[in-house]
């Protein structure tokens, strides 16, 4: 019977779709702007190139026996929550306030009333299509980002239940606090340019509620170590992150603006200098600089300038960028020698670097930051901090703890050990490779020399 829920769900939300009848935008703007609408379809498309970014910075860190399922669960994202907003996400996160702590899900059911007008409040010179659109690849790479603290470990489909509801009771949630005109957080006069709050702490402490729930891997309480399977999938996924994140936090202006290109400059400015300062601050401790800590320390200098792209200079970024990286630098060497096991160091690097993000926007952001005089700005971040760490961290707990009722969160120790390519998805890098492989007398000769790959965990650079 359990086989036949997905595919009946999928069947009903296919039926749906034919039968809501759509109804014409109620809130209508002013003209349309194109500048602004080519430059948010460009900043859409290339934050969607993140996910599949993030897929192959995650997977290249596994073990061999887990990259494609680790790959898969950041492209199941993109197939699962587009659905899920069209049909509920983007009216639940900025449909109809109700006392700014959620969207009325009618209000946007099945995209019904999102057109091609601009809307007064949400997209002023942009259609409102294109706003959901662009809304909707935040909506998927945040439950993508929390797939590194369970890796090696999660059975896929319980993930894909936590997916779904993470996305409607944690994300929808924040983002309407935060983004929506009427939300109390935005009320409340919080500033997050592009998503360190809604994203990337929310994704952090739902991070650390799954490691905790989900417990340590075999390797990980036998206190082995390993090597990447693949830098260069680490690479190239950075690469990937760091070009979309231009999408990310340029795009947040919503307009082809003085805005968005200081936030292009704020982004790149602060990941360059992330990316020094951790290969620095792991010189100073006697380990010599890596490619692994090049590339972590680069997206943790976009993930805390994040929340401040649009509201400091270029050169505060440089010390936005320098404080996340010892910050999270120093918190991944301490988890280390805890018995937390956050296969990849979500926690440290994504939920403490949003939090660096957000407390120095508060004393950053032009005019109304601690640095200019202002107190408010910055008394108001520090209380959001708590009220989104404590709501994403308890209510991703619980809800875990729920799935886990449903679908047992983890797998096996046989599976463990079999690794998740196999027992999840019966497909394995090896297998994918074999059609290009060498004869076997030419691939004995290449591959003779190569170094045996110890078992282990953590591969993030402490």
């Amino acid at each position: 019977m359990k086989k036949w829920a997905a595919m009946a769900v999928l069947v009903g939300v296919g039926v749906l779709g034919m039968l809501v009848t759509p109804q014409a935008q109620a809130k209508q703007g002013g003209p349309i702007n194109t500048a602004d609408t080519a430059w948010i379809l460009t900043a859409t498309a290339l934050v969607l190139l993140m996910t599949p970014g993030l897929s192959f910075f995650y997977g290249g860190m596994v073990r061999l026996k887990n990259v494609v399922s680790t790959l898969l669960q950041s492209f199941m994202a993109m197939a699962v929550i587009s659905l899920l907003w069209v049909v509920v996400g983007f009216s639940l996160s900025f449909g109809d306030s109700f006392h700014g702590l959620i969207g009325d899900p009618r209000t946007f059911f099945m995209f019904s009333g999102v057109g091609g007008e601009t809307h007064p409040d949400l997209a002023p010179t942009i259609p409102l299509l294109l706003f959901a659109l662009f809304q909707l690849k935040f909506a998927i790479i945040t439950p993508a980002l929390i797939t590194g603290a369970f890796a090696e470990r999660v059975r896929f489909k319980a993930y894909v239940v936590f997916m779904v509801l993470f996305s409607l009771v944690i994300y929808a949630p924040l983002a309407h606090w935060t983004w929506h005109p009427e939300g109390f957080l935005r009320q409340w006069g919080v500033l997050d340019f592009a998503g360190g709050t809604v994203v990337h702490m929310s994704a952090g402490f739902a991070a650390l509620a799954g490691a905790l729930v989900l417990g340590r891997r075999q390797v990980h309480r036998e206190n082995l170590s390993h090597t990447p399977a693949n830098l260069p999938f680490v690479m190239l996924g950075t690469g990937m992150l760091w070009f979309g994140w231009f999408g990310f936090n340029a795009g947040s202006a919503l307009s082809a603006s003085s805005t968005a290109t200081l936030a292009f400059a704020t982004t790149n400015t602060a990941s360059a200098a992330a990316m020094l300062g951790w290969i620095a601050f792991d010189w100073l401790r006697g380990r010599k600089p890596g490619a692994l800590g090049a590339c972590v320390g680069a997206v943790v200098g976009l993930v805390a300038v994040t929340p401040a792209a649009g509201f400091i200079t270029v050169g505060q970024s440089i010390m936005v960028g320098l404080v996340a990286s010892f910050v999270s630098n120093a918190a991944a060497h301490f988890k280390s020698r805890t018995a937390v096991d956050d296969t990849l160091d979500v926690f440290p690097c994504h939920g403490l670097g949003g939090v660096v993000g957000m407390v120095l926007t508060g004393v950053l952001a032009k005019d109304v930051g601690l640095l200019y005089g202002e107190t408010r700005t910055f008394l108001m971040h520090m209380l959001a901090l708590v009220v989104v760490s404590a709501f994403s961290f308890i209510g991703s707990y619980l809800l875990y703890k729920l799935v886990d009722r449903i679908v047992p969160l983890r797998v096996t120790a046989k599976h463990e050990e079999e690794g998740l390519d196999r027992s999840q998805h019966d497909e394995t890098v090896g297998e994918t490779a074999v059609l290009s492989a060498p004869p076997p007398a030419a691939a004995s000769v290449a591959t003779s020399s190569e170094p045996a790959r110890p078992e282990g965990s953590l591969p993030v650079p402490a």
